[in-house]
C-alpha cells in the first residue's frame, strides 16, 4: 500500500513544480506546502531529483491507466490500435499542458524528456504487444517479430511528442488531428497503396 504522506508529497511537489518551476524549488518549500518536516520528506525521498521522477512516474501511470483499458474494449485489433495512438497523443498533450512551467522544460530540457520516456517505453511496449497479437491472431496484422514491431511504434509516437504537443506542424499546413491520421495511416498500411482511404481520412 503507498503510503498516504508519499502521495501527498507527490502531489504538492508536482503543483510547486507546475506553478514555481523544478529549478526554483526546493525540498523544503515542498515539505512546508505539505505541512510536515524536512526530516520527513527525507524518509521518501532522498533528494529533489527523486521527487521529480515519482511526479513523472505518478503522470505516466495516468497514462498507461488509460492506454489499458483501450486493450479491455471488445473491438478489433486494428480499432484497438487507432485508438491507443489517438488517446496516447491527447494524454501527453493533456499531462505536459497542465503542469505549467513543466511545459516549457519538456521543450528545453531534452534529457528530462528522455527520463521520463525510459519510465514508460517497456510497459508501453508491453501494451503494444497485446494488441498486436491479437491483430496476427485475427489475420489483421502481419508481421515477423511482435516484439521490435512494438518498440518502434513506441518510439516512434514518442519522438512525435513535443511536435504534436507544440503543434509544430500546423505551418506547414498538418493540423494535430491530420498528424495523428498520417501517423495511424502509416503503421498500418506503410505508404504502398491506401491512398484513396488516406485522403478520405485527412479531409474528415
Amino acid at each position: 500500500m503507498v503510503s498516504k504522506t508519499r502521495e501527498r508529497f507527490i502531489e504538492v511537489a508536482r503543483q510547486l513544480f507546475a506553478r514555481k518551476g523544478v529549478e526554483n524549488t526546493t525540498m523544503n518549500d515542498i515539505a512546508s506546502a505539505s505541512e510536515k518536516g524536512r526530516r520527513t520528506i527525507y524518509t521518501y525521498f532522498k533528494s529533489k531529483r527523486e521527487i521529480f521522477n515519482a511526479v513523472i512516474a505518478s503522470e505516466t501511470d495516468e497514462l498507461l491507466g488509460r492506454l489499458k483499458k483501450i486493450l479491455t474494449l471488445d473491438l478489433p485489433a486494428q480499432e484497438k490500435l487507432v485508438r491507443y495512438i489517438d488517446c496516447r497523443f491527447d494524454t501527453m498533450s493533456e499531462i505536459v499542458s497542465r503542469n505549467g512551467s513543466l511545459k516549457a522544460g519538456f521543450f528545453r530540457d531534452v534529457r528530462k524528456v528522455d527520463r521520463a520516456r525510459r519510465l514508460i517505453t517497456d510497459k508501453e511496449s508491453m501494451l503494444l504487444k497485446v494488441i498486436l497479437k491479437e491483430g496476427q491472431q485475427q489475420g489483421e496484422f502481419h508481421m515477423t517479430d511482435i516484439d521490435s514491431t512494438a518498440l518502434v511504434i513506441t518510439h516512434t509516437l514518442h519522438g512525435l511528442d513535443v511536435p504534436y504537443v507544440r503543434d509544430n506542424l500546423s505551418k506547414e499546413g498538418v493540423t494535430q488531428e491530420q498528424l495523428k491520421k498520417y501517423v495511424i495511416h502509416l503503421i498500418l498500411y506503410g505508404i504502398k497503396g491506401e491512398e484513396t482511404q488516406l485522403k478520405k481520412e485527412t479531409t474528415t
